[in-house]
């Protein structure tokens, strides 16, 4: 069973769906016991970074995630749910992230004069052979919605990248802890394919 963290934050729906497509059980849950005891655990969301963290500490899933975390059980994060399991955000400067990866959310500059957020599709340069994007050609197309990224401290861990002005660090893998900038349940079949790599792992 896949537990999907349910904090508020948006964005469950479609991603509860795109497993049940590829024939997974799911259970959106809070519960901790239900996470703990789930095969894997996946935290989607969008919004705020300080509110996420701030639904979080206050359904005590902070330190859930991080029991999760240590335990080596697979653990997906999505969009906010990658954020969130960095140090920082410029998006709510003083507010702590999970701390669970090295790295930082930074904010795209305007002087770039693209649109932000980035919304839409872009191309995949893929590195460090990860294991989410088995099957996955360099170049595919995935679907972002965001106006900050990632800038991990340790480009051992980051995966893939995509480029918009500056080089996003789009998905990570650091033991058993994966996560992805742009949404793969929103990017057809290439996101089904490496939805489906995390859930044969």
């Amino acid at each position: 069973m896949i537990a999907i963290i349910d904090y508020d934050a948006g964005n469950i729906k479609s991603v509860e769906k795109a497993f049940a497509y590829l024939g997974y059980e799911t259970k959106v849950t809070r519960d901790a016991q239900e996470i703990l005891s789930a095969d894997k655990v996946v935290l989607p969301g969008v919004g705020s970074f300080g509110d996420a963290m701030n639904h979080l500490k206050q359904y005590q899933l902070d330190t859930v995630i991080q029991e999760v975390a240590s335990s080596g059980k697979p653990f997906l994060g999505i969009c906010l749910g990658l954020q969130l399991l960095f140090e920082s955000s410029e998006e709510t400067p003083g507010v702590a992230g999970l701390g669970i990866l090295p790295g930082r959310i930074v904010r795209f500059s305007d002087d770039m004069g693209l649109k932000i957020p980035h919304i839409g599709w872009n191309s995949l340069h893929l590195q460090h052979e990860g294991r989410l994007f088995r099957g996955i050609f360099e170049q595919s197309f995935v679907y972002y919605v965001h106006s900050y990224y990632l800038q991990a401290a340790d480009e051992s861990i980051v995966t893939a990248t995509s480029d918009y002005g500056a080089t996003i660090h789009g998905s990570v893998e650091s033991g058993n802890i994966f996560a992805c900038q742009f949404h793969p349940e929103k990017s057809g079949t290439v996101g089904l394919q490496i939805l489906k790599n995390f859930c044969e792992l």
